[in-house]
């Protein structure tokens, strides 16, 4: 059996460059599945600058079945996400008291209170943002 140069070489160029890309086509769809996945176990952190005076920003810990630790200007605690598609119900815990000057602890129930009241959520990239009356806006932490 012979084959022309001409047509192995084709054949032989097809099959080489189906296999090296591949990796790219794996990789950009793996990444694109990413970027529509609710963070379950990773961290985050409000696209917020610290309150004068503080260097604390609020943040969320998301664990794999959506159990949440959160830490807030001066609160802390527990809570619960879940997560239909693009709805999304936030379950707050009992808040660790601390001793929070008025308006660092009003500020935390509003913040809380916004969380809790969002129904849905999106994700572009690193940012995830809680949407309801208000949004929220977080951003992952990838370091």
């Amino acid at each position: 059996m012979t084959f022309s140069k001409r047509s192995f070489s084709a054949r032989s160029l097809s099959t080489v460059a189906a296999f090296a890309l591949t990796p790219v086509i794996v990789a950009a769809n793996a990444q694109a599945a990413r970027a529509e996945e609710f963070p379950f176990g990773m961290e985050m952190t409000l696209d917020s600058r610290p309150l004068p005076g503080s260097k604390r920003i609020p943040s969320l810990e998301i664990g794999d079945r959506g159990e949440t630790r959160i830490e807030l200007w001066c609160k802390g605690g527990r809570g619960q996400f879940s997560v239909a598609g693009e709805t999304i119900i936030f379950m707050p815990g009992a808040m660790e008291e601390r001793a929070c000057p008025p308006d660092k602890a009003q500020l935390d129930d509003a913040l809380l209170a916004t969380l809790s009241e969002a129904t849905n959520w999106k994700r572009q990239g690193d940012a995830i943002s809680f949407i309801g009356a208000k949004t929220l806006r977080f951003l992952l932490n990838t370091n």
